[in-house]
């Protein structure tokens, strides 16, 4: 019967792992009087706000977007930004015309898709 390999230092990995879990969490918009949290951006002018023009992803989800940890894509999009990409979300797309798919133009990097 062959071992289970043995992770080394698994201190340090943990505490990797506890500082970018820490580092998701959003900082509070200065420009609401540091009490309010901007969610993902939904819009290319959302996405201006914030001093971006291009995006690294654009996460596409069939379920409605709600910045909350109880929500998949939220809790994706939020450790993918405190890692340095810029994201954006597009929630329940018209799967009828390409207008939803467009609004972000091309990715730098990917689409991420689910299904909700």
């Amino acid at each position: 019967m062959s071992e289970l390999p043995i992770v080394q230092d698994t201190p340090r990995q943990a505490q990797r792992a506890g500082e970018l879990i820490l580092k998701s969490i959003p900082p509070r918009d200065p420009r609401a009087g540091g009490g309010r949290v901007e969610p993902l951006p939904m819009s290319m002018e959302e996405a201006r706000r914030r001093g971006w023009d291009e995006l690294d992803i654009v996460i596409v989800t069939g379920d409605a977007y709600v910045d909350h940890p109880s929500f998949a894509m939220s809790i994706l999009g939020r450790v993918l930004e405190a890692a340095g990409f810029r994201v954006g979300i597009v929630s329940q797309p018209d799967w009828k015309n390409c207008r939803d798919w467009q609004r972000f133009g091309r990715p730098r990097l990917f689409f991420g898709i689910s299904a909700g």
